[in-house]
Formats: C-alpha cells, structure tokens, sequence
C-alpha cells in the first residue's frame, strides 16, 4: 500500500482550524497557543513537523491540506513530489 508523508509548518499556522474540523484523526488544536498540531508529527531539524500517512487517510488529509488559508501543509508522495 503506498504511504505519503505530510510536511507542516507549524512556525506559520495562523490557527484557522479547517485542518482539524476536516481531519480531527490527524490534527488537534492547541489550548496553549491556538495552533495545529500534527497528531504523530515528529520534528524535523529544520523545525517543521512530519508523519507519515497510508493511501487509506490521503484523501482526508489532502482535504485538510487544501482548507488551509496560509497553506503550511505539503503532502509528498515516496518519490518526494508533493502531491497536494
């Protein structure tokens, strides 16, 4: 089954929320400071947050992805092409 791995900018969230009203599996919004969170998000040395997600849950977090008003949420196939 193919995996996809999303890419969140979490420095650049302006916490609209659509990402976790659409996917509440993948993204929970933050009491502390009203941003997303990436549930199972992992972060990068470069300071984004990334997991990885089965074929099954892409087209949910692609949706999420494309509600995002300031568009911090990449999805990127196992050939690294981002395909969101």
């Amino acid at each position: 089954m193919a995996k996809f791995h999303v890419v969140y900018d979490r420095s650049n969230c302006i916490g609209a929320a659509a990402c976790a009203a659409i996917s509440p599996k993948h993204w929970v919004i933050s009491d502390e400071d009203g941003k997303a969170n990436l549930i199972g998000g992992i972060e990068r040395d470069d300071g984004f947050y990334e997991c990885e997600i089965d074929a099954a849950d892409y087209k949910e977090v692609l949706e999420s992805a494309q509600a995002c008003p300031v568009v911090v949420i990449k999805i990127y196939n196992q050939n690294d092409e981002e395909v969101n």
